[in-house]
């Protein structure tokens, strides 16, 4: 008999060139490039083209694909009016029903060569910044700001967003958390996205679903509550108590853990420095030393270490971006990795069609009529 798993958690559900993951030695690479090399020297657009192809560009090739970038930039009109008139909504929902009408408004949504999918993989990459940001300035009342072409795409976010130009530390600072979140895997929102795609669905409607499993609490939104936490505490000591209270009530405290690694997420630790040195500059500097405690006491208390959510909340805090907004930037991110898997789909595709372990009655139960039962 076939041994089942809860979660299918340890089972191969197919091969990707894509991604690599080590979860006890802490490894995380991009197409054979370890996280720690791009953090360090790739900027977005390169990772981006590295998903997508499996290469690092050239400057000609890269260059290329930045013009593709801002090219797609800019939101059809019915896609701002729904952006308009569903201010008031949870920036997730807005997010996926924006990013499913797009699809309505490409007129290559259903033309499913290799070509069309790397241009429509383009203008989902452009184009969900875009929605995050027009949202964010929509339901503030405040005018849309339009892209600046001489920007990237980190640079170009924090811009359209706040209205500020960010600093060459802020936007390398973004620029690297964008990397980071790029890709992991067969994660639950990339294993559906693949799921949708190996139907032969479009790749709107793949990358639907993998927003909608990226809304739920277990897999996007954990830095939203760190940062809420973060916030309610006064000092070191405070956060202390609070670490040993909620874990003595048997609560798991938010950005701990993962499902993967059994060492530090490799993640976690380019942004736990970029937490230190953006809230020195910011005067934010507290939160980064009230994570170091709640770190200290996790570890000393459960022998846990701090996810890619941990730092990333009071990285984004200190970048000025709203709190509601961590795990749609989450989705601007992870809109690199997600398209790359579902053309990897496409290109090799087989339905994904899993079978379950049946524990119900057993067959033959007998039938009783509605007045008897």
């Amino acid at each position: 008999m076939e041994t089942t798993m809860a979660g299918l958690e340890g089972v191969i559900a197919g091969e990707s060139e894509i991604c690599y993951i080590d979860g006890y030695q802490g490894i995380l690479s991009y197409r054979g490039y370890n996280i720690h090399t791009l953090a360090d020297h790739a900027i977005f657009e390169e990772v981006i083209f590295l998903l997508w192809n499996g290469w690092l560009p050239k400057r000609a090739e890269l260059d290329q694909l930045k013009k593709e970038l801002v090219a797609e930039r800019g939101l059809p009109a019915p896609v701002i009016e729904f952006l308009r008139g569903a201010a008031g909504g949870a920036p997730m929902d807005v997010l996926r029903t924006a990013v499913s009408m797009l699809g309505v408004y490409d007129l290559e949504a259903q033309d499913m060569s290799a070509e069309a999918n790397h241009r429509k993989a383009v203008r989902l990459m452009s184009r969900t910044a875009d929605i995050v940001t027009t949202f964010d300035r929509l339901r503030q009342g405040k005018p849309v700001i339009e892209g600046d072409p001489n920007l990237g795409l980190a640079a170009n976010f924090l811009y359209t967003l706040t209205g500020n130009r960010p600093d060459e530390v802020m936007e390398r600072a973004f620029d690297v958390a964008l990397t980071l979140h790029a890709d992991h895997e067969l994660n639950a929102s990339t294993f559906a996205a693949r799921v949708t795609a190996a139907t032969l669905s479009d790749i709107y409607s793949s990358i639907t679903s993998g927003i909608g499993a990226l809304k739920g609490p277990l897999h996007g939104g954990a830095n939203q509550d760190v940062m809420k936490l973060l916030l309610e505490l006064g000092d070191e000591d405070e956060a202390v108590d609070r670490v040993k209270n909620t874990l003595a009530r048997k609560v798991k405290i938010p950005g701990f853990g993962h499902r993967v690694y059994r060492t530090d997420d490799p993640r976690a630790t380019h942004l736990r420095v970029m937490s230190e040195e953006l809230g020195k500059r910011t005067g934010h500097e507290k939160l980064y030393r009230l994570s170091r405690r709640m770190e200290e006491t996790v570890k000393e208390i459960k022998g846990l270490n701090p996810n890619v959510d941990f730092y990333s909340a009071s990285t984004y805090y200190s970048l000025g971006i709203p709190i509601d907004l961590f795990t749609p930037i989450f989705a601007v991110s992870r809109m690199s990795g997600w398209t790359a898997h579902v053309l990897e789909q496409y290109r090799n595709n087989r339905l994904i069609r899993p079978r379950a372990e049946y524990k119900g009655k057993p067959d033959g139960q007998t039938w009783i009529p509605i007045g008897d039962r």
